[in-house]
């Protein structure tokens, strides 16, 4: 047993505590080692690839000779030398060749790749490939892809009730279009493999990716070898944000074949145009809704109809548009309800997972559903948001796809927030203050998230845990979960930590290793803390069992005689420290190593049904926002946030609140600057900084306010009864679109829900503003 101490006498590192990042002064100082960072062995290869000026076409002729005589050059691949299978894919094979060998499906794709003796070397010679092409009409934008029937899978629906007659006989109804842009992962830390050569045709990557199983399998594939033929290690990525999870193989795969080829290292690393050329983006979406609700703002039937851009392949597009429908409803019951989604094929890049796997965009364009009722009965917002929330109590429970909500706290979680944000003074002062001030008016809103926790693929839901007691007492630990920033390998610390009463700093944190845990499902789905940590208390369990055995029997107690405190360990009336009685069990050869496993409980979901229990539980949060708008130029500015998030038992509140700020200014981001902008001709044009505009410090609010909900307990079996913290709060962002949206519509007495696409651009935001002043 452990027995805990509520003084000065306890570990260093428990569960609860607030420390920081397990690296924050490596990244600060510059002492931490990425992949680029790693000293290369003699006669490392760089390795680039080139294309053609085509974006749809197929591949008449490539000649390559320019390409071999490049000074520096040592070898150039084709699709012809690859060993195994030419493709990457995560789901459906043949989708995501490594190299075009019969096509062209979006403009840049990688035709050939060149292995020189430096990077620059390399880049320069990847530029003179010559390949002819014929060309035809690139489908490019949504509604080129819905006019052609451009359908990258089968349409997907769920469903509730009579929606049809619902809205037929509602008191009233309204409709409208949303238009929502993707994003760019832009992580510090662009695409990067190291492929070291290993006997018998073995590789060992270095690898900057969310999921080292998948590259592992892929590379595999690839090289047309068995998995246990292919080590990935990553220590560490700068940044991710699910730009990773299935975008890494590509190049670990490319720098892999080079690397068994020539016998030499090769090292991949995408210069950052590169990078955002050839990595797939978060999904656009166009949102067709239409609902009908009672004179008070109660939606009695809703229907919408997601169209997304997923590209030239799959990918992960089908799992990204269901969780779109999953977080339609967000925080509100719907009575009746109609939710479909059609997946488009264009040529563009193939987009992937991007932190918060499409229910950023589901959210988005439900709280518009919300705002368009408010207007309608001349309400405020925020009250009819409150008057839709689920409610157990009326049977008002159940989602789209009849999951019986348990947990819902947002009537609390809102009230509180509501109270100290002072909502309603600063919706009395704004109104004034737009009345006075019709050039640079303002806008308030404050919306709720409640975010599905688990992979909706339900086999992804399993992780597995490793943990070695070295007979000094220092432990070893590693797990599946990768480190991207964001703090997961220090909260899985803590919890071993706290299992074994001993302080973090006797816990070696170390690489993810697909030679050490199998079959890892990857860092994502913000599930990182729930299965890795769970399974790593396991493995510390199994462990200490065994040391509790060997105390019963060395000192002749009861099991329950024997209990583990900071440090130490009390066995009856002896007590001996942790590294006492861990050399004294090694002496006895008890066994000091083990594997822990967990899966993710309760769930499961029928997808043709659209009906089950996908999600574990739910992690819920509130911001609000105030911005400023000039109507002259269509500038906006976020002026003041104030959040209050739930994420149950905080494992470590310091890292939780970080999570939680860096969420927010990222959906920030996405919902105001971060544009993406694709010519006639299919090439993209905002490939770098100063065409793709990231928020910076400048554009934090000057009054940013965030809380951990103080109430915060996770009904389910969790670690620690924790919840999820990496993607719900970017769905918090919601807020600052919905404000700006609140001060526009203050230009026509808020008589109606403004026609604002995202990202809320200076030029989105004017022509809202024209179409407002038109329509008047």
């Amino acid at each position: 047993m452990t027995e805990r101490i509520h003084n000065s006498d306890q570990i260093t590192g428990s569960v609860g505590d607030a420390r920081h990042h397990d690296s924050a002064l490596k990244h600060v100082t510059g002492q931490a080692r990425y992949v680029d960072d790693i000293a290369v062995p003699n006669g490392t290869l760089h390795l680039a690839v080139g294309g053609c000026n085509t974006t749809a076409g197929n591949i008449i002729s490539i000649n390559l000779d320019a390409v071999r005589n490049a000074p520096g050059v040592v070898a150039v691949m084709t699709a012809d030398d690859i060993i195994g299978t030419n493709d990457v894919s995560p789901l459906h094979l043949g989708d995501d060749p490594i190299l075009a060998d019969k096509q062209v499906r979006f403009h840049g794709e990688a035709v050939f790749a060149v292995l020189a003796q430096s990077y620059r070397a390399a880049r320069a010679a990847a530029r003179l490939g010559h390949i002819e092409t014929t060309q035809t009409t690139p489908v490019l934008t949504v509604d080129e892809a819905v006019a052609a029937g451009a359908e990258l899978s089968e349409r997907q629906e769920m469903a509730r009730g009579d929606w049809r007659a619902a809205l037929a006989a509602a008191p009233q109804r309204a409709e409208g279009t949303l238009r929502i842009g993707g994003q760019d992962h832009f992580y510090l830390e662009g695409q990067v493999s190291l492929a070291l050569p290993m006997e018998d045709g073995d590789v060992h990557i270095h690898c900057s990716t969310q999921h080292p199983t998948e590259v592992q399998i892929a590379v595999a594939r690839v090289l047309g070898r068995a998995a246990n033929a292919v080590t990935v290690e990553v220590r560490r990525m700068g940044g991710a944000f699910g730009g990773k999870e299935t975008q890494a193989a590509q190049w670990a795969a490319l720098a892999a074949l080079g690397a068994v080829q020539t016998g030499r290292p090769v090292k991949c690393r995408l210069d950052r145009d590169d990078d955002m050329i050839l990595t797939g983006k978060r999904h656009d979406f166009r949102a067709d809704w239409q609902v009908g609700f009672d004179n008070d703002g109660r939606i009695l039937g809703v229907d919408v109809n997601f169209a997304s851009r997923c590209g030239c392949s799959r990918d992960l597009s089908d799992s990204i548009n269901d969780r779109a429908m999953f977080h339609f409803d967000n925080a509100y019951f719907f009575e009746t309800v109609h939710i479909s989604s059609a997946r488009l094929r264009t040529n563009t890049v193939s987009n992937t997972a991007f932190r918060g796997f499409g229910g950023p965009q589901g959210t988005l364009a439900g709280e518009r559903v919300i705002e368009a009722v408010a207007r309608a009965c001349g309400r405020d917002p925020l009250s009819v948001r409150k008057l839709n929330f689920y409610n157990e109590d009326d049977n008002r429970d159940v989602t789209p796809f009849h999951m019986k909500v348990e947990d819902f706290c947002l009537h609390e979680l809102v009230s509180e927030l509501e109270t100290n944000s002072h909502y309603w003074a600063r919706r009395e002062a704004i109104t004034a203050h737009n009345a006075a001030n019709p050039m640079v008016i303002r806008g308030l809103a404050l919306t709720p998230v409640k975010y599905g926790i688990s992979f909706t693929n339900t086999a992804l839901n399993q992780a597995g845990a490793l943990i070695h007691i070295y007979k000094d007492g220092s432990v070893h630990l590693n797990h599946g979960g990768t480190e991207m920033g964001q703090g997961l390998l220090m909260k899985v610390a803590q919890i071993v930590a706290e299992e074994l009463q001993i302080d973090i700093d006797r816990i070696q944190i170390t690489s993810t290793h697909t030679g050490k845990v199998p079959n890892t499902s990857p860092t994502a789905a913000s599930a990182g803390s729930d299965l890795n940590g769970m399974a790593a208390r396991n493995a510390a369990n199994t462990i200490k069992r065994r040391l509790i055995a060997f105390a019963q029997d060395a000192y002749g107690v009861s099991d329950d005689a024997v209990t583990f405190l900071p440090g130490r360990v009390r066995i009856g009336e002896h007590t001996l420290t942790f590294d006492e009685l861990v050399m004294q069990a090694h002496l006895a050869r008890v066994q000091l190593s083990a594997t822990g496993f967990y899966r993710t409980p309760k769930i499961h979901y029928d997808r043709k049904a659209g009906r089950g229990r996908p999600f574990y539980y739910f992690a819920y949060g509130a911001a609000v926002a105030e911005v400023a708008i000039d109507t002259l130029t269509g500038e906006n500015r976020v002026l003041a946030v104030d959040i209050l998030h739930d994420v149950g038992r905080s494992l470590n509140p310091a890292i939780d609140l970080g999570q939680i700020e860096g969420g927010f200014v990222q959906g920030m981001g996405w919902l105001t600057t971060e544009e993406l902008w694709w010519d006639e001709t299919g090439q993209l044009k905002t490939h770098a900084p100063s065409t793709y505009k990231i928020p910076t410090s400048r554009d934090r609010p000057e009054h940013f306010n965030v809380q951990i909900w103080a109430a915060g307990y996770n009904r389910e079996g969790t670690i620690h009864r924790s919840k999820a913290v990496g993607e719900p709060p970017l769905v918090l962002a919601t807020c600052v679109h919905q404000a700006i949206s609140d001060g526009l519509a203050s230009l026509i007495d808020y008589q109606r829900v403004p026609p604002l696409d995202a990202p809320a651009t200076p030029e989105a935001v004017l022509n809202a503003i024209d179409d407002l002043r038109g329509a008047a």
